[in-house]
């Protein structure tokens, strides 16, 4: 992959920021002025690795580096099947615990190798390259690994920081609007929850640079995104003093809206998006959220085209409540929503099954 052109890009990678998560570990961020910045920045690790992509990341790349792992692209592969092609071909090198995997591609391959290097020899080391919006400013950063299981969306999993993530905004490029929005529903989730309203004034006034994917405001997006996750993460490395669970508002019905539809209907970003419009319904029915914050909120959701009036079928309300049921941030058997009161002021509370059927059912039982 790296050519001696390459390396004349080496000194272009700025650090964004390094994140500091439990037990010190660090994380660097690092942001590439292009993709043969990049590449070059790779070429530093050697031969002592182990590449995981799909089949989507593997267009982005040639030659293909080896060794690797190539796995289907999507949710599908996210599991404990997918998990094991990359353990066995570490195996099958016969790499070291001082080896390093390298995954390169979206939130899914981000997850799923950070699970398996978490595991291989109990930890080695790690590098992320995350190549959509999604997994730049949410599933690249912040330790958490994982898999489903049994219908569970991300059920199994461990907190393993990677030691650096490396991010070129230049990959963003090669995505279609869908998975561009997939991400951009986080981002706007991180404006919500940010403690000042500069990320929220670029999502409101620069909606076509954005959408156009003009470099400059396209990492500026980022950047700003990046720094609402490290706010939260460092404050609670592993999610046990209930500040870090704030990034889950909109999840709990998200996920539970992907599961309904077996995580093909809907995309991760779409349903995140529908359920935070959600919890800021929810939030100004009980009398936490401020009504024309919501109403802002809900309206620059709408802005950017997603669906947020979809209900779901009265004959779907089971499999959606079992997969509420299911959800990590259960304490004492009851299920926790992150809402909001008004901009950077969550609030974690319980909400009443009749609430969340007036919520969520086109025809409430």
């Amino acid at each position: 992959m790296p050519t001696t052109r390459n390396l004349l890009y080496k000194m272009n990678m700025n650090t964004c920021c390094s994140v500091t998560l439990a037990d010190g570990q660090t994380t660097n961020v690092l942001l590439a002025d292009d993709i043969y910045d990049l590449s070059a920045h790779l070429s530093e690790y050697g031969n002592n690795v182990l590449w995981v992509l799909d089949g989507n990341t593997a267009r982005l790349i040639r030659p293909l580096p080896t060794p690797r792992v190539i796995l289907e692209p999507g949710e599908s592969a996210k599991n404990w099947r997918g998990t094991e092609r990359i353990l066995r071909a570490a195996v099958e090198e016969g790499m070291a615990r001082d080896g390093r995997f390298i995954g390169f591609g979206g939130g899914v391959i981000c997850d799923m190798t950070a699970f398996a290097a978490s595991l291989y020899m109990r930890g080695c080391r790690l590098t992320l390259v995350p190549t959509t919006l999604l997994a730049m400013v949410d599933a690249s950063l912040g330790g958490k690994t994982a898999i489903d299981f049994m219908g569970g969306k991300n059920l199994v999993g461990t907190f393993y920081p990677a030691q650096d993530v490396l991010i070129c905004c230049d990959t963003l490029k090669s995505l279609s609007d869908k998975e561009f929005l997939n991400g951009l529903a986080e981002v706007i989730k991180h404006a919500l929850l940010a403690q000042d309203e500069e990320l929220y004034r670029m999502l409101l006034l620069k909606k076509h640079q954005i959408m156009g994917r003009d470099p400059a405001v396209l990492r500026n997006l980022v950047e700003l995104s990046l720094k609402v996750k490290q706010s939260y993460i460092e404050r609670d490395p592993k999610e046990t003093l209930g500040i870090r669970q704030a990034l889950n508002l909109g999840h709990t019905f998200g996920h539970a809206l992907e599961s309904c539809g077996r995580f093909t209907t809907w995309s991760h970003g779409a349903a995140v998006a529908w359920g935070t419009c959600r919890a800021l319904e929810a939030g100004e029915k009980l009398g936490i959220t401020d009504q024309r914050y919501a109403s802002g909120a809900t309206k620059l959701f709408a802005m950017y085209g997603y669906d947020i009036d979809y209900r779901i079928g009265r004959g779907d309300w089971q499999l959606f409540r079992q997969s509420l049921l299911k959800d990590k941030k259960k304490q004492d058997g009851l299920v926790r929503f992150v809402l909001l009161e008004k901009q950077g002021k969550p609030v974690l509370t319980t909400i009443e099954l009749k609430l969340l059927q007036n919520l969520v059912i086109s025809s409430p039982i």
